[in-house]
């Protein structure tokens, strides 16, 4: 059966922001265009940011998929590790505050920065 990789930034148990892969099973559609299962979504926002763009320490407001458009965007965590998406790619964004916490900017979130030539274009499919 075929399958979509679904790339999450999520908020652990320790409340650092890790990434994972979840295997999406395409089990809708025809064998020349296989599909998921129908997903809701309540809306998108565009944004684009110039050469030179980087984030401070956030956390994601609510869970959304982040599509990369134009240019390439990295994500970096508090481990130090980051994670670069090009145009084409996409994540889903779950890094959330953890329940009954506020938010610390020196433990908290993670930070994203435009690389490349390109302006980053990004659209945000809020869930």
């Amino acid at each position: 059966m075929d399958s979509f990789t679904k790339v999450i930034l999520f908020t652990d148990r320790d409340g650092l922001a890790r990434f994972r892969e979840e295997e999406v099973l395409l089990t809708e559609g025809t064998p020349q265009a296989a599909l998921s299962p129908v997903y809701p979504a309540s809306g998108y926002q565009l944004r684009r940011s110039p050469v030179g763009f980087r984030s401070q320490w956030h956390c994601t407001p609510a869970p959304q998929w982040v599509f990369i458009l134009q240019g390439e965007m990295e994500i970096g965590l508090r481990d130090g590790s980051s994670r670069l998406f090009p145009a084409g790619e996409h994540f889903y964004s779950a890094d959330t505050v953890p329940a009954g916490a506020a938010f610390d900017p020196e433990r908290h979130g993670h930070w994203s920065a435009q690389r490349g030539a390109q302006a980053l274009v990004t659209l945000f499919l809020k869930v």
